[in-house]
């Protein structure tokens, strides 16, 4: 199916009369994404269809296309973007106020967070998510390490998902993957007295092209953000994030201390 919707924008594109390099500038997105999109490799996301509708003036084809597509996949076409930039990051920044990092889940942990999802996830349907929750993380052992750096508030530390076993074994966990190269950990202690980033979660991309975007998640969807005055706004927060989080030093103390190790 992607490479049907593919298809129709290139000829919508061509139709218009834009080369792959016009066209990408007019929504916010790089020319390597817009022929990913294309040639059927990336699927094309609600959002992007409605701005490729838009510049193309289709009337509403593509997101129709999109709106249509059947639910095959074991991620969400808007999740499936993120996978995406995640995969091919030369570098990766992630907040997080509510859950640990995908990224840095034990199966179990993983498991936890699922089956905590409303509506509930029937057992088949977890175990889809977290296998494939799990495979994500072989970016962390690339054999060119990508450059990753996890901001993680401290409240997230203190939650028992999945019992006190399983809590114990993922702060073991994350204490681990704090040595692996590449890899930076710094907690955020609790009782701030300023926080720039009361918005929520969010995570930062920089492409093997050297293109930044980010990536924000809200209760029934996602965003993934081109637009470089937005994308800057919450680089600059991030980088506020990291002065006032643990350096990654204190933060291996702190996971020790909660080990009881």
């Amino acid at each position: 199916m992607f490479q049907l919707i593919g298809a129709q924008l290139a000829l919508f594109r061509v139709a218009k009369g834009y080369t792959q390099a016009e066209l990408a500038p007019l929504v916010i997105i790089s020319e390597s994404k817009l022929a990913s999109i294309e040639q059927g490799r990336r699927p094309l996301t609600l959002t992007l269809a409605q701005e490729l509708d838009r510049a193309l003036e289709t009337k509403g084809a593509l997101e129709v296309a999109v709106n249509y597509t059947p639910d095959i996949d074991v991620y969400p076409t808007w999740a499936a973007e993120y996978m995406d930039h995640e995969r091919d990051a030369l570098a990766i920044s992630s907040y997080e106020n509510q859950v640990l990092p995908g990224l840095l889940q034990t199966r179990e942990y993983a498991w936890a967070v699922f089956r905590s999802r409303v509506p509930i996830l029937s057992e088949e349907e977890i175990e889809v998510q977290v296998s494939g929750r799990i495979e994500r993380q072989a970016v962390l052992h690339r054999k060119e390490p990508v450059s990753v750096s996890f901001v993680i508030s401290e409240a997230v530390l203190h939650d028992r998902l999945g019992g006190e076993q399983v809590y114990r074994d993922q702060l073991r966990h994350l204490r681990e993957c704090s040595n692996l190269p590449g890899v930076t950990i710094q907690i955020l202690p609790l009782a701030q007295q300023s926080h720039p980033a009361l918005d929520g979660s969010f995570v930062l991309f920089e492409t093997r092209q050297h293109e930044h975007l980010a990536y924000a998640e809200t209760q029934r969807g996602s965003l993934v953000i081109y637009d470089p005055d937005e994308v800057s706004i919450l680089a600059m927060r991030y980088a506020m994030l990291r002065t006032q989080a643990l350096n990654p030093y204190d933060t291996q103390g702190l996971l020790d201390r909660l080990l009881g190790e």
